[in-house]
């Protein structure tokens, strides 16, 4: 094999990445502050300061509520290009295709009112 100009520039290339990668974290590690102790090692919850033992329990209904907002825009993502492709289609069959979708969607909502998801839980303290 021959080392050319070509072999030479992606070097080079890969070289100048991983230093304009690096540099950052280098120069935040030299400049950045070293306070230590204080409020700075505190954990931020709002401006309160936190009580007892604050960050071991936390409601699971956050990452409930994160998925199904997940699942439910993925399938808004959905109505986007059925949209854009049953425009030029003629007839009903488009129509009934994109109301099986929804209807599947609608009973998806129904079974989470039905297994209580969407009801917050109104315990306060531990």
């Amino acid at each position: 094999m021959v080392f050319d100009s070509l072999h030479l520039a992606i070097i080079v290339f890969l070289v100048a990445a991983a230093i304009f990668a690096a540099s950052p974290l280098v120069i935040a590690a030299l400049i950045a502050p070293r306070a230590r102790g204080g409020d700075y090692r505190m954990p931020y919850e709002c401006g309160v300061v936190p009580m007892g033992r604050a960050w071991d329990h936390y409601g699971f209904n956050y990452h409930i509520y994160a998925l199904i907002f997940l699942a439910f825009d993925v399938d808004v993502l959905y109505l986007f290009p059925i949209g854009i492709v049953y425009r030029g289609m003629g007839g009903a069959l488009p129509v009934f295709e994109l109301s099986f979708f929804l209807l599947f969607v609608l009973l998806a909502v129904i079974y989470f009112i039905a297994k209580g998801v969407f009801t917050w839980p109104r315990r306060i303290g531990g």
